[in-house]
């Protein structure tokens, strides 16, 4: 999936695939997550966030399975 850098002091990148309604988070730790299913309209809110760190605490992490995709580095 290919991911593009955001502005944020808790992501680095994130990437979207419409068609599995799969959302990419690496965090600034490096850690990479995979969320799903994620509705195109929480995607956008989320690029629309004034802090996208509280919208994945409130929006997605609670709501939405995860898969690890990639550990935080050392």
């Amino acid at each position: 999936m290919k991911r593009r850098f955001v502005q944020s002091s808790a992501l680095r990148t994130e990437g979207y695939d419409k068609q599995s309604q799969t959302l990419e988070l690496e965090y600034i730790n490096g850690s990479i997550y995979q969320y799903f299913p994620v509705p195109p309209e929480v995607y956008e809110a989320l690029l629309n966030a004034e802090s996208k760190g509280h919208f994945v605490n409130l929006h997605i992490k609670p709501h939405f399975q995860c898969h690890e995709i990639r550990r935080r580095t050392a």
